[in-house]
């Protein structure tokens, strides 16, 4: 199914329909459960709250941290209250929604497709002996117990202990949701790796993007720029890159002899390519002044010699990963690639630069290597980084489904068979947290005193972290200060009686001596 314009639109209002429901039911529950109210702006303290069960108790108090959180980085209350309602009403739908297009590729039993009537529900109930007070009770619990599964591979998403995730939505809310999610005309939107991609662009409401450049021309904060420069990039962009990116890399590394050349569809090539060999210089033929544009196209053209790596040793970072579109078919040219890798028999193997062995040294068996595929390829070739904390969900869940798959089609039909995803690579772009207080706490406590003077410039240099992501060089910024704290530290430690006389004894001067070593050495001791 593709995803022209009346899918996306059907797409969008399911969308937008859940998060006014779960949003609406969030801030009810925010008021009239856990006392915090954005009309009064107020939050009641605790000790208020002593009706409330011990596990209610612990939530409202994690959720006043989340919300002071907020509070230290919005312009006000209400900014930070709409912050507290969104954020914990995009976890809430994006685990439904991760739930859904699991349990449609049949990675888990059937759990949220018929709410209370999913088959996996009425296999619990047979086999619990006592439902708790209401069925939907009992099947909150069931859910908590399907979050706690999917949390050993996904636990940025569905780790319960998250703040963002601890507001459960009411009865009729969650029917609800579950409801537009069981849309017949939106079924086989759940088998294609774009469609959480597409829903994390739809959560943004339209009308809240418009308000933030009617008030303000520029971002005013990292929010901000990422809701109002969020978009979706087209598939045919994401292979133009790719392709002429990580394909044409590994082409070159395989001097030519590459499938990925008729794979890849939009790769840029001349019609007479030499790859030159190792050591081979490039020749001074050119075309001639008065060439025309066939004649330059068809003159040889010489592809500069690339070693070979070991696929395990390829690096693909997307800066600005957003819903991890352009990662997803990184892996598939990624699969590819391994295999092969390991059928290639001619010639010297590769040699790993991270195990010293090739593929084939590692794996017997394709089938060996097939099955350890996915796990490779999230924890040693995939990175992104984005300044929207919703990204790293969202990228994550994209990324383990595609993994998912890929067990799937290499014959493990079975979960259980699936070697457990340990890493994957996820950046969020923040600057440090910013309460002034804990802030200034932590800085007074430090010893000796010129590394809190460090640490305080490092607070400073990553304010920016939330709007700049990657561009920010803080290891650049850092350099002066570095150089002088390390002087700094040398011409302290040599005064008996100087500010700290208690570190100028042996032992100190054992651990923390930066006589002979270079400003990147004292950062690393510091």
């Amino acid at each position: 199914m593709s995803f022209d314009k009346p899918t996306r639109s059907r797409l969008q209002n399911l969308v937008a329909t859940c998060r006014q429901a779960l949003q609406g039911d969030i801030e009810d529950q925010l008021q009239s459960r856990y006392g915090m109210y954005r009309a009064d702006e107020r939050v009641q303290p605790l000790e208020e709250l002593s009706a409330l069960s011990f596990e209610d108790q612990d939530i409202a108090a994690q959720l006043r941290d989340l919300f002071g959180h907020y509070r230290a980085q919005e312009p006000d209350f209400s900014a930070a209250y709409d912050r507290l309602v969104h954020e914990i009403g995009f976890t809430s739908l994006n685990r439904l929604i991760a739930l859904r297009l699991a349990e449609e590729r049949g990675f888990i039993v059937e759990c949220v497709r018929k709410a209370l009537d999913s088959e996996g529900f009425r296999i619990y109930q047979l086999i619990v002996e006592d439902q708790l007070s209401t069925p939907f009770e009992t099947y909150r619990f069931f859910l908590h117990l399907i979050f706690d599964e999917m949390a050993v591979d996904l636990h940025f998403l569905f780790d319960r202990s998250l703040p963002q995730g601890l507001v459960f939505p009411s009865e009729p809310v969650l029917r609800k949701v579950l409801g537009e999610l069981s849309a017949t005309e939106l079924m086989p939107l759940w088998k294609e790796d774009e469609t959480i991609g597409w829903v994390y662009q739809f959560f943004n409401d339209p009308d809240e993007r418009k308000r933030m450049r009617e008030q303000s021309q520029a971002p005013r904060n990292s929010r901000e720029m990422a809701v109002r420069n969020q978009f979706f990039t087209p598939r045919y962009v994401v292979e133009f890159l790719v392709d002429n990116t990580l394909g044409r890399t590994w082409i070159e590394m395989r001097q030519g002899t590459s499938g990925l050349k008729d794979r890849c569809k939009y790769l840029l090539k001349r019609k007479n390519e030499i790859f030159l060999g190792p050591g081979a210089e490039p020749s001074a033929d050119a075309p001639p002044a008065d060439a025309t544009k066939v004649q330059i196209l068809d003159w040889p053209f010489e592809v500069p010699f690339r070693p070979e790596k070991d696929p395990r040793d390829l690096k693909i970072l997307d800066p600005a990963c957003g819903s991890g579109h352009f990662l997803l078919y990184s892996f598939d040219l990624l699969e590819a690639i391994y295999r092969e890798a390991w059928n290639e028999t001619s010639g010297p193997e590769p040699k790993s630069i991270s195990t010293g062995k090739s593929l084939c040294e590692d794996y017997v068996s394709l089938e060996e290597l097939e099955k350890a595929i996915p796990r490779l390829i999230l924890a040693n070739n995939l990175f992104g980084v984005d300044i929207d904390p919703r990204a790293s969900q969202i990228s994550a869940v994209a990324l383990w489904l595609r993994a998912q798959r890929a067990y799937q089609e290499a014959g493990m039909r079975n979960m259980a068979d699936r070697p457990q995803i340990t890493k994957m690579n996820f950046v969020v772009a923040e600057p440090m947290p910013g309460e002034a207080d804990l802030k200034h706490e932590f800085l007074v406590g430090l010893r000796p005193r010129v590394l809190a003077q460090v640490a305080e410039r490092v607070f400073e240099v990553m304010e920016l972290a939330g709007e700049a992501g990657v561009l920010l060089r803080v290891d650049q910024a850092l350099a002066d200060t570095l150089s002088a704290a390390r002087k700094q530290w040398e011409a302290e430690r040599e005064v008996p009686d100087g500010l700290f006389p208690e570190l100028a004894n042996a032992r100190t001067k054992s651990l923390f001596d930066v006589s002979d070593i270079d400003d990147d050495g004292f950062w690393e001791i510091a």
